[in-house]
């Protein structure tokens, strides 16, 4: 606690954010501050927030998120641009569906029962409702998003957008129906998208299987992960190149259990190396296998219901669940010969991204986008330079998938989302596509029509969101205001869900790309380098922390503690660095406005007039953080940035102005142009804090405008801080520096030898450097506050003192006499104690570093987190030692 905090005058308790944030949002909500302007003819900044589903709740992730997207808004809102932050969110087909399906079952009903119309309009309910519920929760944090004009990706306009995207699609050709290959949830009963699949490793098996050669005694193996898909059988294969099997090609074997006569055919995708090299083709559960059986004509035969059961083309194995299958299959085969041998095989298995179970590649009829074409632009977007990710590296990844796309499934087999518009006719099969319903079949005029069951990929109305919330297909005001939108901020898991999709929508139905930057923040992790979920239940609620500590401090501990372009660690601890941060910002400001009692100042920047030197120092640092903030802020380098902030505010302002420019007694007045200057450098950190921090600023805001003539009503518009240049000093900010590097060494030795904080010492300083020496007496009196120092004594022949500490800096040494601050005994008995313990948790954190299974199980992260510690109990144990060596003599 700084002497500031200590001051009797004025007294004041700690800032309360309860009694703050709930009624400032209501006075931006009420005055309508954060409603774009699509009439103002400033230049426009926008951004479409990624539109959270409606199944989730707040968490650190989102927290992150819209926090790093409120301070780049709020930043451009206060700088005079005209700026839009479109919220909304998104119906999140399959996750709704079963939330609902879930509790319908403890209803005891189910959605068949209930009927499709009932169903929809019972989940557009549940959906509605939950909707309010996280955009409420981002209000909590303080988000200045323009809710008067929230989106929901159900809505009426942008549903509308979604038929119009499908028919222009579908009429270029681009959209297609056909049997292929599709990755099937039998939990969820639907298909998935290649980029909604989760891939984890598990330890499986190689199961190697004889299938007798037609004719012959002789028997080709093979290795397979899935045996059971070996019902579904056309042909083996192996390489053209491959002179053992070479002979085989053209011939034909039994499968076994089945006894159906399949083909040995040859093709180049073969790998020789793996197994025995020769594979099974089963077309219609594996997409290799499905375009092997298109080159050679196979027979495409699905085992599989769509609830994971096999049908009757597994025979006897028929409405047995796949894993109980599998097992008897594997029984059967080795009681009757066909099993060759068993081995361990770790595997790459894929799993739904909703329920987690694994998935099953499965030939079926779906409805496609052909990606090809519409990714070229989106491809030399990237290249170019227009479309450019923040970290620079993620756009190989972004490039190494458009470059090796697959066409998009995008139908889903739910009876929530945006049903397909696709209408069939019962009597004579015509299929027509139409944004409305037809009223009869356009061939042969039969009203028997029917509309297609499945609905469209969630991630369908997801990539029409940055102009589809501007009312497109209409040309809106807003839409020719607001779009192209600045920059969308992410994770790393969506690049391909969401990012490339919506650049080759931009292309393709706007002729230019929906924003030019992408800014992906890290994952948030537990302390223990962990990810954040709710199965490990090792998350954090930020809204808990917003009670306990307040918007400000879940908002600067977030971004301080997230290293531009890597993942924070985040434990509950966190926090308190943030909540800190706004106290003392809180006490600082009032203790200046109480200084101030009732002058009133200008607002604009001090004159030179009677400016000491401290005065100018801090208005050199105040030009340099402005600049060194709004190029961070515009390098997408926020974390920096608030570092910058904070170490301004808390180490230059605090610490060391303040307590510059602070009289000689608690009743004398500060000096009028050292106040003239607190009050505009405090003017100036609420402003460039106000994007971080908004509510604890705008409350000071408040108190602080009684000191200006003209007053300003709100931070939200600022005006953002410009750098005049007037005041940047390089050669003094290097001579204050080294005046710190003095004062900080003092107190640094007075903590270390445990002086007790209100005794004041002598302190002795030997210059080596006779430009130093000049220095530090030049700057002589500033010592006596700051390092609580009685008698200074400086030159370049000075001798140590009997008793007393020392330590060296560049041009100097500095000795601070003990005699009469400690007890050398009871000093020498403690610092021998933290030794000893010390070097024990030196001792258990080198044996864990020297342990082979935790350098190959633990993750990468902990690891350095070891080492790290390792070098500062290193580090600490080299001081003590020599502070103890000191003490030794005496």
């Amino acid at each position: 606690m700084t002497e500031i905090e200590k001051d009797p005058k004025p007294k004041s308790g700690p800032y309360d954010p309860k009694q703050v944030e709930n009624r400032i949002y209501k006075e931006w909500l009420d005055k309508s501050y954060f409603r774009g302007d699509e009439n103002s003819k400033a230049e426009s900044y926008s951004i479409v927030i990624p539109p959270p589903n409606v199944t989730n709740i707040l968490h650190l992730g989102h927290a992150l998120n819209n926090t790093i997207q409120d301070i780049m808004i709020r930043q451009n809102r206060m700088a005079g641009l005209a700026t839009e932050w479109m919220p909304g969110a998104d119906h999140a087909g399959i996750a709704t569906q079963v939330v609902v399906e879930k509790t319908l079952a403890k209803e005891g009903t189910t959605r068949r029962e209930l009927g499709r119309e009932k169903f929809v309009e019972r989940t557009s309910e549940w959906a509605y409702k939950h909707k309010d519920l996280i955009l409420n929760q981002l209000k909590k944090i303080g988000c200045s998003c323009d809710w008067e004009r929230t989106k929901f990706t159900i809505d009426e306009e942008l549903s509308r957008a979604v038929m119009e995207v499908f028919i222009k699609l579908y009429e270029k050709k681009l959209i297609y129906r056909g049997n292929r290959i599709v990755n099937w949830c039998p939990s969820c009963q639907t298909s998935l998208s290649d980029d909604e699949v989760e891939h984890e490793d598990k330890a499986g098996h190689l199961w190697y299987i004889k299938y007798k050669i037609k004719g012959s005694d002789v028997y080709l193996t093979v290795a397979t992960t899935r045996p059971e898909t070996m019902l579904g059988d056309t042909g083996l294969a192996v390489n053209p190149k491959d002179k053992r099997y070479k002979k085989y090609v053209g011939k034909t074997v039994i499968l076994p259990i089945l006894d159906r006569e399949i083909p040995i055919i040859a093709d180049s995708y073969v790998d020789m190396e793996f197994g025995t090299g020769v594979v099974k083709v089963t077309p219609a559960h594996d997409p290799n296998d499905f375009e092997i059986g298109q080159r050679h004509d196979l027979e495409e035969i699905n085992i599989l219901n769509n609830d994971g059961t096999l049908n009757a083309n597994a025979g006897k194995f028929k409405g047995q669940d796949r894993y109980e299958a599998r097992k008897n299959l594997i029984t059967e085969l080795e009681k009757k010969g066909f099993l060759d041998k068993v081995d361990k095989y770790d595997l790459s298995v894929g799993t739904c991204y909703r329920c987690h179970n694994e998935i099953e590649p499965y030939l079926s009829e779906q409805w496609f986008v052909r990606m090809a074409e519409l990714a070229k632009p989106a491809i030399e977007a990237v290249k170019k330079g227009e479309l450019r990710f923040h970290p620079e590296f993620w756009s190989k990844t972004y490039l190494h998938w458009m470059e090796n796309i697959r066409d998009w499934c995008i139908s889903r087999q739910l009876w929530w989302g945006h049903r397909i518009p696709v209408y069939y006719c019962d009597d004579c099969t015509e299929m027509m596509v139409s944004v409305e319903a037809p009223e009869k079949c356009s061939k042969c005029g039969s009203k028997n029509i029917n509309q297609d069951e499945d609905v469209l990929d969630t991630w369908f109305s997801s990539w029409l969101w940055p102009f589809s919330t501007f009312g497109w297909p209409e040309k809106t005001a807003m839409l020719d205001k607001f779009y192209p939108t600045k920059v969308i901020v992410t994770a790393s898991e969506i690049i391909f869900l969401w990012i490339a999709r919506m650049a080759m929508a931009g292309y393709e139905f706007m002729g230019e790309l929906p924003f030019n930057d992408v800014y992906i923040h890290g994952t948030v992790r537990d302390a223990n380098g962990i990810r954040m979920s709710k199965s490990l239940g090792n998350g954090i609620d930020p809204l808990e922390i917003v009670d306990k500590y307040g918007a400000d401090a879940l908002r600067m501990s977030l971004v301080l503690a997230t290293p531009d372009g890597q993942d924070p660690w985040i434990s509950k601890n966190t926090f308190e660095v943030g909540r800190n941060f706004i106290n003392k910002l809180f006490q600082v400001s009032r203790f200046v406005m109480m200084r101030a009692g009732d002058n009133k100042f200008d607002s604009n920047e001090p004159s030179k007039d009677d400016l000491i030197l401290v005065d100018r120092w801090i208005l050199s640092k105040l030009e340099r953080t402005i600049e060194s903030v709004e190029k961070d802020i515009k390098d997408f380098k926020l974390s920096s940035a608030s570092k910058t902030l904070y170490n301004f505010t808390w180490n230059d302002f605090c610490s060391w102005y303040i307590e510059l420019i602070k009289p000689d007694g608690p009743d004398l007045p500060i000096k009028e142009g050292s106040m003239r200057v607190a009050i505009y450098v405090l003017d100036n950190i609420l402003k460039l804090l106000h994007p971080f921090v908004p509510f604890v600023t705008e409350e000071i805001n408040g108190s602080l405008q009684e000191f200006f003539p003209e007053k300003r009503e709100t931070l939200v518009f600022g005006p953002w801080p410009k750098s005049s240049g007037n005041f940047k000093d390089d050669a003094l900010e290097t001579s204050l520096e080294s005046i710190q590097i003095v004062v900080n060494a003092v107190r640094s030795i007075r903590a270390e030898m445990n002086v007790p904080p209100g005794k004041h010492s002598d302190l002795h300083i030997r210059v080596t450097d006779s430009k130093m020496g000049k220095l530090l007496e030049t700057y002589k009196n500033y010592f006596a506050s700051l390092a609580k120092i009685d008698n200074l004594i400086i030159g370049k022949d000075i001798k140590k003192p009997g008793l007393s500490a020392s330590a060296v800096i560049s041009g100097a040494e500095i000795f601070v006499p003990l005699e009469g601050l400690i007890n050398v005994e009871s000093e020498k008995k403690r610092l021998e104690k933290e030794l000893t313990n010390l070097k024990g948790h030196l001792e258990n954190v080198s044996k864990k570093l020297a342990n082979g299974d935790f350098l190959k199980n633990a993750p990468k992260d902990v690891i350095e987190k070891e080492k790290s510690r390792k070098e500062d109990i290193i580090d600490r144990v080299e001081k003590l030692n020599v502070n103890l060596e000191q003490l030794l003599g005496w």
